[in-house]
């Protein structure tokens, strides 16, 4: 059994800031050397798209005049002395490329599944909602009493609205095609317990990679054993 890590999901392409432990072990007798695998976005990437090389913006069409204003987003990106290796982070602006406002578009959103409007969104101390242009916050099953907990658009202009459960699904990257069933507040308390498909995707790939190799080795053994002697 190799250490537990924490891997936060939005260093491998999630567009939510997700810490989850993973726990991972090999049979000691497969003699596999497995570490996590590297991130491959990163924060500073984000910032230098966002206030150096404004390639974010013009990638969704916002204009300058829309922009927000730069802030301590800023003074980070100032720091940066040449442009990061690593992907940037996904935002919940990415996430959400396509879906209408369910708020303001109800009739494109019916058609599309589980992607309704959730009325009596409100912001309040430790309740403020995943602005636009960061990774979202942690999707959260239930918090105090409150389904949903933190699940809650925030917009540059400090309004808030719930997710519907198809944007909520997005930022823990299911599939648009994949359907879910119940309330709106037990669907969203099943999607807050889930751990992200993209990250668990990487961490299972990387796995499944190191068990074929193990197992090819063990096959070449057996055959190299079974040839006669020269």
């Amino acid at each position: 059994m190799l250490p537990p890590k924490v891997l936060n999901a939005a260093n491998y392409g999630v567009p939510q800031k997700r810490e989850r432990v993973f726990f991972v072990g090999f049979r000691s007798d497969l003699g596999v050397k497995w570490s996590f695998p590297r991130e491959t976005h990163g924060r500073d990437a984000l910032l230098w798209s966002q206030h150096r090389s404004g390639d974010y913006w013009e990638r969704h069409g916002v204009a300058r005049r829309h922009r927000p204003l730069e802030g301590k987003g800023g003074e980070l990106a100032a720091k940066l002395t040449r442009e990061p290796s690593l992907l940037s982070w996904r935002t919940t602006r990415d996430a959400l490329v396509g879906l209408p406002n369910p708020e303001l578009n109800p009739t494109a959103s019916c058609d599309l599944a589980d992607h309704r409007f959730q009325p009596g969104a409100r912001s309040y101390p430790g309740h403020t909602g995943s602005p636009l242009d960061e990774p979202a916050k942690t999707l959260k099953a239930g918090v105090h009493g409150v389904p949903g907990g933190e699940n809650m658009l925030r917009r540059p202009d400090g309004s808030v609205r719930y997710f519907s459960v198809r944007e909520s699904a997005r930022l823990q990257t299911f599939p648009d095609e994949f359907v879910f069933h119940g309330a709106w507040s037990e669907t969203m308390r099943q999607l807050g317990n889930a751990v992200p498909v993209d990250l668990a995707e990487v961490v299972a790939k990387s796995v499944k990679k190191h068990l074929d190799a193990a197992q090819r080795r063990d096959s070449l053994g057996h055959e190299r054993d079974l040839q006669p002697p020269r």
